[in-house]
């Protein structure tokens, strides 16, 4: 018989703190996977080879000023081009219909398609949100009013935290500023940061960038560069009043909203957004990715259409940003994926010999974005709830550990020292005991830690693995790169945490269980 995995509520819990949301397979709902720990700088290698001893992937962009100069912004010449509109836009002007698959709710769905329940109720005529069942179809009102504005506001490699930020020092920049966010101070998770420690906990939870979020802070609050902001601002400086009144919940939704946006219009899952007062706006089609991110975010932020005009306008993010660091073009690293991109050869993550089990199909590498670029898998103890396991998680590829810490340990492939450029791996809920130290240089298949509960809210042992590239996270089962661990291909489901994995005719399935001809995984090292 099957044994069920007891990892995690079948019923999502909604929480105000995106750092309490669990690492689980939801049946409804947004989810943020997140867990604790304070910035870190990569030190260089001990008791192994040099950095300059590995294979490494330059960054070939020369790093512009952190600081804008009169001279600067005069470096970047000509204007952004517009993008090629995406195969398949479409303005969503009239309604679709959808298949509810078993366990979904009305929530979920609303989620989806960036409609409400109220509104997915009145168009089926449903007696209640909860009157759904499998098979299904609904009919989901999706249609927009208004376009939004085709003006670029940033190129895409400032949005995620990826080589563009390498050489960008966000605590001297802060400092620079003089303003309230650099006397700031807040208890994030039992520690006590100041403000430019959470914007860059913050920066690394997500992968977003730095300069984005300042941006958006300052043009919402002026806490970067005003000693004494509004009153109102002190506890709600990005201006979410429904989300947490501190700076950590507040940038916390703002990254989040930026990957939504982000990956959303990138991999064609999202081309239209909500305002506040419930007006959907659909995407230019001729918008990059970066600045559909930065639209979704200020759309949040946006009463109606007039003050969305406004913000994501010539005057609004875009002249904030001139003002703080430049012409945002002058820090462009273009493409982020070069052509022919290929994933370097990864082992499965633990030890030969061992079978592990397949229970997190494709889901969030960090909060509830669309890239889905994470899966779990979960030791051969059964029934551990939170005991550390006995077992191992290895590398799944040589590299040197650039972030030990909370849970998380992050692998640099290329071995620059930098989780900003090239290919990273990230592990999540790696115990603290016997968890490899930052600067180590590992061969593929050495050690990593054992996997536990560390690092978030997460009810059973697991660990959580993830890819990404010049600070993108990398689709795990979508597009021209899929994950392959020791030759297994990751597939999407039908929804986050669903999904098989698949090589030489054989098929995995993720599910909350152990059974080797449905979720089991041996290592034998390919």
């Amino acid at each position: 018989m099957t044994q069920v995995v007891r990892r995690s509520s079948h019923v999502m819990v909604f929480l105000m703190s995106a750092a309490l949301i669990a690492c689980a397979r939801p049946v409804s709902g947004r989810y943020y996977e997140e867990t604790v720990g304070a910035p870190t700088v990569p030190v260089a290698t001990p008791g192994g080879p040099t950095v300059s001893a590995i294979q490494q992937t330059p960054v070939t962009t020369e790093a512009p000023p952190t600081t804008p100069s009169p001279a600067y912004p005069g470096a970047y010449q000509g204007e952004p081009t517009p993008n090629p509109t995406p195969i398949g836009y479409s303005t969503r002007s009239s309604s679709a219909t959808y298949v509810v698959n078993r366990g979904e709710t009305l929530l979920y769905i609303a989620g989806l398609f960036g409609c409400t329940v109220d509104e997915l109720v009145s168009a089926n005529d449903l007696a209640s949100p909860d009157a759904l069942q499998a098979g299904q179809t609904l009919l989901i009102p999706v249609s927009v009013t208004h376009t939004s504005p085709d003006l670029k506001l940033v190129p895409d490699s400032e949005v995620v935290y990826g080589p563009a930020y390498i050489h960008f020092d966000l605590a001297a920049f802060v400092a620079g500023q003089g303003g309230y966010l650099d006397s700031y101070s807040e208890q994030v998770e039992g520690r006590l940061l100041t403000g430019s420690e959470i914007l860059h906990l913050i920066s690394q939870r997500f992968s977003v960038g730095p300069r984005v979020l300042l941006t958006i802070l300052e043009m919402r609050s002026g806490w970067v560069s005003e000693a004494n902001p509004s009153q109102e601002s002190l506890y709600t400086p990005i201006g979410n009043v429904g989300y947490g009144q501190s700076l950590y919940y507040q940038l916390s939704w703002a990254a989040g909203q930026l990957n939504q946006g982000y990956y959303g219009w990138k991999l064609g899952v999202d081309d239209a957004f909500r305002l506040q007062d419930g007006t959907r706006v659909g995407v230019a089609p001729t918008l990059n990715p970066g600045t559909a991110s930065v639209q979704t975010c200020l759309a949040g932020l946006s009463a109606d259409w007039d003050q969305f005009e406004r913000q994501v306008g010539a005057d609004g993010f875009l002249l904030t940003y001139q003002r703080l660091f430049g012409s945002p073009f002058a820090y462009a690293v273009e493409p982020l994926f070069p052509e022919g991109l290929q994933q370097p050869e990864l082992l499965l993550p633990w030890e030969k010999g061992y079978t592990w089990y397949y229970t997190g199909g494709p889901h969030g590498g960090w909060g509830d974005d669309p890239a889905n670029a994470a899966v779990d898998f979960v030791p051969s103890e059964q029934m551990l709830g939170c005991t550390p396991s006995s077992e191992w998680v290895t590398a799944a590829a040589s590299g040197v550990v650039v972030r030990s810490e909370d849970g998380q340990v992050v692998l640099d492939l290329d071995g620059d020292g930098f989780e900003q450029s090239g290919w990273v791996l990230f592990y999540l809920h790696i115990y603290e005991n016997g968890r490899v130290k930052e600067g180590t240089y590992l061969e593929q298949g050495d050690r990593i830690g054992r996997p536990s509960c560390e690092g978030g809210y997460s009810e059973a042992t697991h660990v959580h693995f993830a890819r990404r590239y010049n600070g993108e996270w990398v689709p795990a089962g979508a597009g021209s790169l899929p994950m392959v661990l020791s030759g297994w291909t990751v597939e999407n489901g039908d929804r986050p945490y669903d999904g098989t994995m698949v090589k030489a005719g054989q098929v995995r399935t993720a599910c909350e269980c152990w059974e080797d001809g449905i979720n089991g995984l041996l290592s034998d090292n390919g």
